[in-house]
């Protein structure tokens, strides 16, 4: 009987590509995956490290999967990923009962050093490789069929925004060779897959060679096969003329943007050394609407950086206004250790200041988000059916190329994987609600 695994994660889109590669390389050493940890001979938690809500959760779940081994010995219980590489010395003092400690770059040695923990070492692999980006390696594929697949085609950043620690989690960028990133996309279509999802800190920044991003872009949109593609996340300095020409001219290519504004504020804006201002950011959405019209942008935003006053909340606030996201992930600041932040700036901003003004953000861009949803009522919308809805069995979840959410009821003869027309009939801030037409 093959040992069983069990891997759970937490974080970005990236760690769940990572999950993904894990799986895949446990699988080629004999290992089965479980979804039930009580019955795993090896548990890893694939950690984040971005915010402190993010590692609190996996402290308290790490204590809870502990007590599988408390009952089983033998099991091995490893931490992997950003939070390992983040915390180093002091996961170990805050939990000796981890067997394995790897960083992101050291998963190729993954199975060798599960070997290592059963027969009683304590391993720590902690060492960022400036040139890992785990070519050749193929990640695990969902039994059931895979419709959406993750591609990470760079790995690492280069920015070291004062407030991030991705720099230091994941290391410096690099770019995945063109042919590996082609290789994985048919493979994801001979797996009965539609959509990819191109994967990177600053992707559209992407070069490999002579090779830059709208390249990658337009090779992909010739894989036959291959229905959409997506990608996450541009740095708003890096999203040339050149990629924006891709996307337009490409039916392939999701007319979806995920660009990352951060603060409305020119001066949080170089406080956090995002290397951009207001009104470059703002000529850039305004480049992107007028080549596609109909493209939807969403963002993320953090509110209560160090010194963040009053009026610059407010200029976040009026940017919401004008720029209307299509949909926002807010968060409140939250320092996190060895940033350039962390280092000479302090987090001055009281915890109830930040949580009020989370607040009043999120409030906002729902409105806005709210009022673009409702637009949709009476439109027909293509949607890849990609999953059962989690409210019933009886309803599929898709997804428009703008990336929306559509709940529609099940009918005969359409299954995940199908792309369907739908008529949207009513809406919340959150999702759509259709009925399929066609």
């Amino acid at each position: 009987m093959s040992p069983l695994a069990y891997v759970e994660t937490y974080g970005c889109q990236m760690n769940v590509a990572d999950t993904e590669m894990v799986v895949g390389l446990l699988q080629g050493a004999g290992y089965e995956r479980t979804h039930d940890p009580a019955r795993a001979d090896v548990i890893l938690i694939n950690t984040c490290a971005v915010r402190e809500k993010a590692v609190e959760r996996v402290w308290g779940r790490a204590s809870t999967l502990a007590a599988h081994k408390n009952r089983r010995p033998k099991i091995v219980l490893g931490i992997i990923g950003c939070m390992a590489e983040h915390l180093r010395g002091e996961l170990r003092a805050r939990a000796p009962f981890v067997d394995l400690v790897l960083g992101p770059d050291s998963y190729r040695r993954l199975a060798a050093h599960i070997e290592e923990a059963r027969a009683g070492a304590k391993v720590d692999d902690l060492a960022l490789d400036p040139h890992e980006t785990y070519q050749g390696l193929d990640p695990a594929r969902d039994p059931g069929g895979t419709v959406v697949g993750h591609i990470p085609v760079q790995r690492g950043c280069d920015r070291f925004c004062s407030f991030c620690v991705v720099p230091y989690t994941r290391g410096r960028e690099r770019g995945t060779p063109p042919d590996e990133v082609l290789r994985q996309a048919r493979a994801l279509v001979e797996a009965g897959g539609k959509e990819v999802q191109l994967l990177g800190q600053t992707v559209t920044s992407y070069r490999h060679g002579t090779v830059e991003f709208a390249d990658l872009l337009r090779l992909l949109a010739g894989i036959d096969g291959l229905e959409r593609i997506r990608f996450m996340s541009p740095y708003p300095l890096g999203f040339s003329d050149e990629v924006i020409e891709a996307m337009a001219g490409s039916p392939k290519i999701c007319k979806h943007v995920h660009l990352p504004l951060q603060s409305g504020s020119d001066t949080v804006l170089v406080r956090m050394r995002r290397g951009y201002t207001m009104a470059q950011f703002r000529d850039l959405v305004a480049r992107l609407r007028a080549v596609m019209p109909g493209l939807a942008i969403t963002t993320d935003l953090l509110v209560g950086f160090c010194g963040e006053s009053d009026h610059e909340f407010e200029e976040t606030v009026a940017a919401l206004h004008e720029l209307r996201f299509d949909n926002a992930f807010t968060f409140a600041y939250s320092e996190r250790p060895n940033t350039l932040a962390s280092r000479t700036m302090v987090d001055d901003v009281p915890p109830e200041v930040k949580q009020r003004r989370l607040a009043h953000i999120i409030d906002v861009q729902q409105g806005i988000t709210g009022q673009i949803h409702a637009a949709q009522v009476g439109r027909r919308e293509r949607i890849l059916l990609e999953s059962r809805s989690h409210r019933s069995d009886n309803e599929f979840l898709g997804r428009t190329d703008t990336f929306r959410s559509v709940i529609v009821p099940w009918r005969p003869g359409v299954g995940i994987g199908d792309f369907v027309e739908v008529v949207i009939e009513r809406t919340n801030p959150a999702t759509l609600f259709g009925s399929i037409v066609s």
